[in-house]
């Protein structure tokens, strides 16, 4: 009996090619390019260029993320900037702002202070500038934190902790382990929602909410046992035996690596110390990886199957890169464009090469491996 060979057999050959272990993207690089975004996103408070960056982060996630737990956060992190920009606009209108304004909108009843508080304003004017000012400042960290929402939704937490140096694993096991925890708990309860919705029972209220809570608990506890086993089978915590002189020498290139890397960040960040802040951020980088060099002595662990950079990682995080720099060479060159002035009162315009820069970030979504579906998973076994 011979097998078919017609177009039902054919058709999965003519479909793009799915990620698999050998060409999928590691997990460090989505880390660097929502880094780089996150980065851009620092460097600015005008609203257009937010909102496209979003829009371009959103893009990359909606075009390359898997059906994995982790994958599904993307909207809790959309929800948790929203929120973050309407709490921003409430601390604005109840305990005022430094911002000067001429347009009042309405006023609140002030509460007397004593002396010792002089500078603390609770109730009082609103005007526009102050609630402009602070939806700008709200949206810049509500950006920041879509950004890292990207790259929880894209990278692996597992596959992410295969790169970590040797001197890291223990703190990268329990980053991990928080990462996947809250995925893996929204998952639960749309699970266990979805469930009660099916058997005709309400899915609101306090107390579906508190029945829905327990079996969310126990599945907690269940993961958690399981992969406290899986740790202990598998020798986690044992470390071999180096000299005192090496060991004092990690803490030292650490700690102080880490630190310069602190230092060199906030430079960059700021708004004039960004001259300074490179050389330092290098040199604290340098300083920190030999010492997590070193420190890698005392694991004893292995890697099965690292993940390899190939052309398409180096592109992904480039593109990242390339967005930060672009909007950290901007800010020097027109500050003005990217930090729109509340006073007097104007609408922000949209700089054209700042914007024509973010789109950038859209590189992944032509390089990076289409997301493989459960369809291809299954013919390749």
């Amino acid at each position: 009996m011979t097998r078919s060979t017609g177009p039902a057999r054919l058709r999965p050959a003519l479909r793009a090619p799915g990620a698999t272990r050998t060409n999928a993207v590691p997990a460090g690089a989505w880390w660097v390019w929502a880094l780089g975004l996150a980065t851009a996103a620092s460097r600015t408070t005008n609203p257009l260029l937010l909102g496209l960056l979003v829009g371009v982060a959103g893009y990359v996630v909606a075009a390359r993320r898997t059906d994995a737990p982790w994958a599904r956060s993307y909207g809790a992190f959309i929800k948790l900037g929203l929120a973050v920009v309407a709490l921003r606009l409430v601390f604005s209108v109840l305990l005022g702002s430094s911002v000067p304004g001429a347009h009042t909108l309405f006023t609140l009843p002030e509460v007397p202070l004593p002396g010792w508080a002089r500078g603390v304003r609770i109730g009082g004017r609103v005007t526009s500038e102050q609630l402009v000012f602070a939806l700008y400042e709200g949206a810049k960290l509500a950006a920041l934190l879509i950004c890292v929402g990207a790259a929880n939704a894209l990278a692996n937490p597992a596959r992410l902790l295969k790169s970590l140096p040797g001197a890291l694993y223990e703190v990268g096991v329990a980053v991990v382990v928080a990462m996947t925890f809250a995925p893996n708990m929204v998952a639960d309860v749309a699970r266990l929602r979805t469930a009660r919705r099916l058997r005709g029972r309400p899915t609101g209220g306090i107390r579906a909410v508190l029945q829905i809570g327990l079996p969310v608990l126990e599945g907690a506890l269940e993961r958690s046992v399981a992969v406290a086993a899986s740790m202990d089978a598998r020798g986690y915590g044992r470390t071999a035996q180096v000299p005192p002189a090496v060991r004092r020498t990690t803490h030292v290139l650490t700690l102080g690596g880490l630190l310069g890397v602190c230092a060199g960040t906030y430079g960059l960040l700021a708004a004039e110390g960004a001259v300074h802040g490179l050389p330092l951020l290098l040199a604290g980088l340098v300083a920190a990886m030999a010492g997590l060099r070193l420190g890698g002595r005392r694991s004893v662990r292995t890697r099965y199957r690292p993940d390899r950079w190939g052309v398409r990682a180096w592109l992904v995080a480039a593109s990242g890169a390339a967005v930060a720099a672009a909007m950290i060479w901007a800010g020097t060159a027109d500050p003005d464009a990217l930090r729109p002035g509340v006073v007097p009162l104007t609408a922000p315009v949209l700089p054209l090469w700042p914007a024509a820069a973010l789109l950038i970030g859209l590189l992944p979504a032509a390089v990076a491996p289409l997301p493989a579906s459960p369809s291809d998973s299954k013919e390749r076994s």
